[in-house]
């Protein structure tokens, strides 16, 4: 059973178990191991710009080394970088260095096979196994800096600019949110060599303010700046850059399920969308299923996380699916959410629209409310007998005209209530008391 790896990797405290020197050496050594066949299998590591991440690339690659295996350094680069570049070069399998959307006191790996696609969980769960068995505590790692490989990244770009026409972007402004993270120097690149006048805000990683109070999760200031710059849209960039919070030209912040809708709309109507089908998580808002059943639409929901949109994606030959979140899987091109692919193939959709982005209707949305509640541990919700008869009188209230979902974070000790409803007081009110009842409970573990 996995406990190290989440629904995304693994994710942690910063130099703390299992992100801790001695951990991560073994990591690279039981990935090694795995790998191995007639030569030296090799892994290609890349990170985002949190101070930490030096640190465990130089373990990882410590450990690969002691495994019989060899790494090789991009240096800062987005996730879906480290994908591609996995599956279009003779790496057997790369890592990303990343917290994704977490403060910079945190960091994760995330491992791709040489498909580009992360790992099945059954594949991290046989690491996490040798990893265990072989972990020890006294490991030499050199404190020398590793070398970047700025053809790799280049390489990427080019990959991101071949998804678009040549100055498809050209007479567009634009504001991009890279977060202090992973896209702070990719992203405005790609822009402006599609053409588009860019302005840039939270492009100056210190190693520390990563997210802090900027993109994806905090798109407010970016609002104001498109709104005062009189730009075509904005973007916000996670600090791995895989997901692409949008805002349009009035400041609107406008989700992942309406990206997804429009996107999805644009390509049935250039009879592309294959199935009439997108595939999106639990967490997508009820209106926006709704909305594409009423437009012939099919939506198919799968667990929360982007590997497990990808894996519904296959099964059902879907080419669009992700994420409420902002994460998109175009599948046409990628194994992931892309953030900048994402950024760049909507902004096309939208420079060839005679409507601006404001004006592009998606769906209502049905009234929904997501509360985070920290946890110490994670017993099984099923175990908890107290929030079982909670959640059983919640649904009775909502008479089958609302959804209850709750779930534990696959990344953070965090556990998540989402209620919608037809009635925005009544699914507050059924939230904060399964929050309450669920905090009090688990306490007592």
């Amino acid at each position: 059973m996995r406990t190290l790896f989440g629904t995304d990797g693994i994710r942690g405290k910063a130099r703390e178990y299992p992100l801790d020197v001695a951990t991560m050496f073994a990591m690279g050594e039981s990935l090694a191991h795995r790998l191995k066949t007639s030569g030296p299998p090799t892994v290609l590591l890349g990170m985002d710009t949190r101070e930490s991440g030096p640190e465990i690339a130089r373990a990882l690659a410590a450990g690969l080394a002691a495994g019989g295996g060899k790494a090789i350094f991009i240096g800062v680069i987005p996730t879906p970088g480290v994908a591609y570049l996995c599956r279009t070069t003779d790496a057997v399998a790369a890592i990303s260095i990343s917290a994704s959307h977490n403060p910079f006191e945190d960091n994760g790996v995330k491992i791709f096979g040489h498909d580009g696609m992360k790992v099945p969980d059954a594949i991290e769960e046989q690491i996490e196994d040798e990893l265990r068995a072989i972990r020890r505590e006294s490991v030499h790692v050199d404190d020398e800096s590793l070398a970047d490989s700025p053809e790799l990244v280049e390489a990427y770009e080019r990959f991101l600019l071949a998804g678009v026409k040549p100055n498809a972007l050209a007479g567009r402004r634009v504001v991009l949110d890279t977060g202090h993270g992973a896209a702070y120097r990719i992203g405005p690149d790609a822009f402006r060599r599609a053409g588009a006048e860019v302005i840039v805000i939270n492009d100056q990683p210190d190693g520390r303010n990563i997210n802090e109070k900027s993109g994806a999760l905090h798109p407010e200031h970016m609002a104001r700046v498109v709104v005062e710059r009189k730009a075509d849209f904005g973007v916000a960039f996670d600090g791995d850059a895989d997901r692409a919070i949008f805002v349009d030209d009035k400041g609107k912040v406008r989700d992942g399920d309406e990206v997804i809708y429009l996107w999805a709309q644009h390509l049935r109507k250039e009879g592309k969308l294959t199935g009439n089908l997108v595939v999106t998580t639990v967490m997508s808002n009820f209106g926006f299923e709704k909305q594409l059943e009423a437009d012939g639409l099919r939506l198919i929901r799968a667990q929360v996380g982007d590997k497990y949109v990808l894996e519904q994606m296959l099964e059902q030959n879907a080419i669009l699916g992700g994420e409420q979140s902002g994460h998109i899987i175009d599948r046409t091109v990628h194994t992931t959410g892309d953030g900048i692919h994402t950024a760049l193939v909507f902004g096309e959709i939208l420079s060839g629209s005679s409507a601006k982005f404001s004006e592009l209707k998606t769906f209502e949305p049905m009234p929904q409310l997501l509360i985070n509640e920290k946890v110490a541990s994670k017993p099984p919700l099923e175990s908890l007998p107290e929030y079982q008869k909670a959640q059983s009188e919640a649904l009775a209230q909502l008479a089958g005209r609302g959804r209850i979902l709750v779930r534990y974070s696959g990344t953070e000790n965090l556990v998540r209530v989402m209620v919608e409803g037809e009635d925005a007081a009544q699914i507050r009110k059924i939230a904060e008391h399964l929050r309450d009842v669920l905090r009090d409970e688990i306490a007592k573990f």
